[in-house]
């Protein structure tokens, strides 16, 4: 689900995986990197919605999509926006 719907809590949705995503691109990181911290995050409780690795690429896809996110030397980073 990418957006919040009535049974579906922002953390489940793509849009708030997004948004949990994006605090951590203060410095361009792997996707391997990402998935760490999010299980690292889920494992101490420190996010509550319980993702697949398939959840985190289909995000990150979602991301890019809408011009947040780009890709450089294998490592995904903010788009800034002038």
């Amino acid at each position: 689900m990418i957006m919040p719907a009535k049974h579906i809590n922002f953390s489940e949705s793509f849009l708030g995986f997004g948004s949990y995503i994006l605090q951590y691109l203060d410095k361009p990181r792997s996707v391997d990197e990402l998935w760490e911290q999010y299980q690292k995050d889920f494992k101490n409780e420190l996010y509550f919605s319980n993702h697949s690795f398939d959840n985190l690429l289909m995000t990150l896809i979602f991301l890019y999509s809408i011009d947040t996110i780009k890709e450089k030397n294998g490592k995904v980073l903010k788009n800034e926006v002038n």
